[in-house]
C-alpha cells in the first residue's frame, strides 16, 4: 500500500471518529442544554477534555514519556475511551427509546382526552364544552421545547448510567484479578507417567502506569495457587521500559512450580524493548525461550518469539525452535499469537499455547478480534496439533472488561495410555 493509500485511510478513520464524537456531543450537549447557557459551554469544555486525555494516554505510552505523566494521563485517558464505546451504544439503543418518551410526553393528548370526554357527554344529553385550541407557535414554545429536553435528558441520564454502570463493572473485574480456569488436553504421544501434567498458562498481564506491582502481586498468587508443575508465560507481560516497571515486575519472583516458569515474548514486548525485559525476566528467575526448545521428562517444551520481532530481525523461528526433535515425544509451543497455528501444524506441534487476543477484552470487540485470530478463546484442533487461547490476566488500554473475563488457565494435559 502506497503512502497516499494509507493517508486516505487515515483520513477516513478520522472522518467517521470525529463523526462518533460530534453525535454523541449533539445527544449528550448540545440537545440537553439550551443555546448559549453556561451548561452547553461547560459540558462541551468537558466533553472536549476526554478524547484529548485519551489521545495524551496513547502517545505519552508509546513516545516513553516521563512516567509520571504516563500514571497521570493513563487512569482517565483509558477510562474514557472505555466509557465512549459504551456512551455511544447506549445513545444508539436510545434511539429507538425517543420516540415512545415523545408519546407519553405528548402535549396534544390532553386536549384530545378533552375532546373525547366532550363527545362522551354529548351522547349521554350533556351540552359539549368547546375546546380553545391554542396557536401552533404557543404549543410550540409551551409545549414542544420542554418536551424536547426532557426527552433528550432522560435518554442522555440513561445512556450515561448504562455506560457508567458498565466501564465500573469491567474495571472491578480487572482489577479483582484473574480466575483461575482448567481445561484437560489429552495428547496422542503423551507417555502414562505424564499424566496429569498441569501447566498454568497466564499471558497479557500487560503490568503498566494503569496495572502495577499489586495486581502482579495478585497474579502471581493466583499463579500459585493452582500448584502447577509448569507455569508458561505466553508474552505481553509488559507495556513499558524495565526502569519504571522494574517494581511492578519484582513478585515475579515469585513464581513457584516443579518444572519452572517459562517466558515467550508478545507483540507488546517489541513496543518496549524486548531484549531487556527477557534479560530482566531471566533476572527474576524465569527462563525465556526465544525460538528454543527444553527436553522435560514426558515432552519437549518449546517457544518462538513474537511475530512483532520481525522488523527487528528477532521473529519466530520453528526451525531452530523445532526442527531437530524427536517427534515421537510429545510437544508442547509457546507462542503469543493464535495466527502462527499453520506453522505449528507443519512442524508437527502437538499443543500450541497462545493468548493476545484477549476474548476481545470490551464487547462488541470480541467479533472484530475473533476475525483476526484463527481461535478467539478457548480449545480448537487443527489437524493434529491443538490450540489452546487464553483470555489473559490483565488489559491493554482502559483496565476494562466486558464479556470477557480474565484468565489463568490451568491446562491439564492427559495421556490416552492412561
Amino acid at each position: 500500500m502506497g503512502v497516499m493509500g494509507v493517508v486516505l485511510i487515515a483520513l477516513g478513520a478520522a472522518a467517521v471518529f470525529g463523526g462518533l464524537l460530534w453525535y454523541v456531543w449533539r445527544r449528550t450537549v448540545r440537545d440537553t442544554t439550551v443555546k448559549g447557557s453556561w451548561g452547553r459551554r461547560l459540558g462541551t469544555v468537558a466533553y472536549l477534555a476526554g478524547p484529548l486525555l485519551m489521545f495524551g494516554a496513547l502517545a505519552a505510552e508509546r513516545t516513553g514519556a516521563p512516567f509520571l505523566l504516563q500514571q497521570i494521563l493513563a487512569w482517565p485517558g483509558f477510562l474514557w475511551m472505555a466509557f465512549a464505546l459504551y456512551l455511544l451504544l447506549a445513545l444508539l439503543a436510545g434511539e429507538l427509546v425517543r420516540p415512545l418518551l415523545r408519546r407519553r410526553v405528548d402535549p396534544a393528548r390532553p386536549a384530545l382526552e378533552d375532546e373525547a370526554r366532550s363527545a362522551d357527554e354529548a351522547g349521554k344529553g350533556a351540552q359539549p364544552q368547546p375546546t380553545e385550541a391554542r396557536p401552533p407557535e404557543e404549543e410550540g414554545q409551551a409545549g414542544a421545547l420542554p418536551r424536547r429536553l426532557f426527552v433528550a435528558r432522560t435518554v442522555a441520564a440513561g445512556a450515561a448510567t448504562v455506560a457508567a454502570a458498565t466501564v465500573g463493572y469491567g474495571t472491578y473485574e480487572v482489577l479483582r484479578g484473574p480466575r483461575v480456569k482448567r481445561v484437560t488436553v489429552p495428547l496422542a504421544k503423551l507417555p502414562r507417567a505424564a499424566h496429569g501434567f498441569r501447566i498454568a498458562v497466564v499471558s497479557d498481564i500487560h503490568l503498566s502506569p494503569v496495572l502495577g506491582e499489586g495486581f502482579a502481586r495478585r497474579v502471581v498468587d493466583t499463579v500459585n495457587s493452582t500448584q502447577a508443575d509448569l507455569i508458561a508465560i505466553v508474552g505481553d507481560l509488559v507495556d513499558g521500559d524495565v526502569e519504571d516497571l522494574a517494581g511492578a515486575a519484582r513478585p515475579l519472583a515469585d513464581l513457584r512450580a516443579r518444572h519452572g516458569a517459562f517466558f515467550v515474548t508478545g507483540n507488546h514486548e517489541y513496543f518496549s524493548g524486548a531484549e531487556q525485559w527477557v534479560d530482566h525476566v531471566r533476572s527474576l528467575g524465569l527462563r525465556p525461550l526465544e525460538n528454543a526448545r527444553t527436553e522435560l521428562p514426558y515432552f519437549d517444551l518449546a517457544g518462538v518469539n513474537d511475530v512483532q520481532g520481525e522488523d527487528e530481525g528477532q521473529g519466530p523461528d520453528f526451525a531452530k525452535a523445532l526442527g531437530d526433535r524427536d517427534r515421537t515425544r510429545a510437544s508442547v509451543l509457546l507462542a503469543h499469537q493464535p495466527v502462527v497455528i499453520h506453522d505449528a501444524v507443519e512442524h508437527g506441534v502437538d499443543l500450541q499455547l497462545s493468548g493476545h487476543t484477549h476474548g476481545g477484552q470490551l464487547w462488541p470487540n470480541n467479533f472484530v478480534a475473533d476475525l483476526a485470530n484463527p481461535t478467539l478463546a478457548g480449545l480448537e484442533r487443527y489437524g493434529d496439533t491443538q490450540l489452546y487461547v487464553t483470555r489473559g490476566a490483565g488489559a491493554w488500554g482502559p483496565p476494562v472488561r466486558v464479556g470477557a473475563p480474565s484468565d489463568i488457565t490451568v491446562v491439564e494435559l492427559a495421556s490416552r495410555r492412561a
